[in-house]
């Protein structure tokens, strides 16, 4: 099993504030197998609601909790929502008898459900697939390849890793989205996936999509919200600031996960992915979310400008404004892009972040900064 060092610290961390955390992110990207070693260390009862011994268990979920004490782990507590409001009530009387781990597939009902019941009580964290400070360095490429899910990353052989991603892809498609209420034919689903991995890294653009796929406009945000929703892909929103400039005000669409982008492609191996000429886009969305989970900043935005200025990524966090630059090259250096925004969103600092092997500076707040050596905000 891999360490999943730093979302176990975070959860651990976050029970000296709340007695409630809730682990939400897509599925098969670990969050059970994380969840069932932190109740292992901490001497835990975990609940499987998929489970029908288990939901049998909680039949009467008053009387069954309250005779615990100690770590609760509930695993797809979304099949159960009334469970929330039980908790509470055991929360409330007993604020130190027992720490809760809810698990799900994240959904803004479940969200929804937590925050209305459990609030000031839970803190949500995200969790996405294996992440480059949890690998050696030797490992990212392999990552890169075949994306974070730990099923994909770990596969026997690249071909193995395919034909899980093409059966991922499939059952999120056809089972997941129908589910969510998205009444489309499969058919149509895959090319509104395709069309999705055509615009990754581009500014989202919903009527271009509506056309090139012959389907309602609001067709294609409800199928693009429900992905966003589970954490498949990002709409990353833009920064309006006040520059006497016009900018762009459309978010940046990305796959999440760059395994599923390449299967998606047809890129099957390492060769084909260094001469794809999607190369530079891949590399740009996998080192962005993978910034943004070391880093953690409060807010985070993408910006550009009508005159040409942009920035891959503008992060917001206790007051500080940190600009990411994603560039796949052995040699980046600063460009005019850069140093206008700088100017313009009045920056700290700019990271240009590469596949390289060393940190050093390119210029005054300007530093080039490789993937595997990022690390948390209040570091910089």
């Amino acid at each position: 099993m891999i360490e999943r060092k730093r979302l176990k610290e975070r959860i651990e961390f976050l029970w000296n504030i709340v007695p409630a955390v809730l682990l939400v992110g897509p599925r098969q990207c670990g969050k059970t197998t994380l969840a069932r070693s932190i109740a292992k260390d901490h001497g835990g009862t975990v609940f499987d609601m998929e489970n029908p011994v288990d939901r049998a268990a909680l039949a009467d979920p008053y009387l069954t909790l309250r005779a615990l004490t100690g770590l609760i782990v509930i695993d797809e507590i979304q099949h159960v929502p009334s469970l929330f409001e039980v908790i509470r009530v055991l929360v409330d009387a007993e604020p130190n008898a027992r720490t809760f781990l809810f698990l799900g597939s994240a959904s803004f009902r479940l969200l929804n459900q937590s925050s209305e019941s459990l609030t000031g009580r839970c803190i949500t964290v995200e969790m996405q697939g294996l992440s480059v400070d949890e690998l050696p360095e030797t490992d990212i490429e392999r990552l890169w390849l075949r994306g974070g899910m730990p099923r994909s990353f770990l596969a026997t052989s690249d071909e193995a890793s395919v034909v899980w991603r093409n059966a991922y892809l499939a059952s999120v498609l056809e089972r997941d989205l129908p589910a969510h209420g998205i009444r489309t034919p499969a058919t149509t689903l895959r090319r509104m996936w395709t069309m999705v991995a055509h615009y990754h890294t581009s500014s989202l653009n919903i009527a271009g999509l509506s056309r090139s796929l012959d389907v309602a406009p609001q067709t294609v945000r409800g199928f693009l919200d429900v992905l966003t929703d589970a954490m498949l892909i990002r709409q990353l929103q833009p920064w309006h600031a006040n520059i006497g400039k016009r900018q762009r005000k459309t978010p940046k669409l990305l796959i999440r996960d760059s395994g599923l982008y390449h299967v998606t492609l047809g890129i099957t191996n390492d060769v084909q992915l260094s001469t794809h000429p999607n190369k530079g886009a891949s590399w740009e969305a996998f080192a962005l979310e993978h910034v943004l989970a070391m880093m953690q900043p409060t807010e985070a935005y993408t910006w550009a400008t009508h005159q040409g200025a942009e920035l891959d990524l503008l992060m917001v966090h206790n007051g500080k404004r940190i600009g990411v630059e994603i560039k796949f090259t052995s040699q980046p250096r600063r460009t005019a892009s850069m140093q206008q925004a700088i100017v313009d969103l009045e920056l700290d600092s700019v990271l240009v972040v590469y596949p390289g092997a060393r940190e050093f500076a390119i210029a005054e707040n300007i530093a080039a900064v490789p993937l595997h050596q990022i690390r948390p905000l209040a570091t910089w």
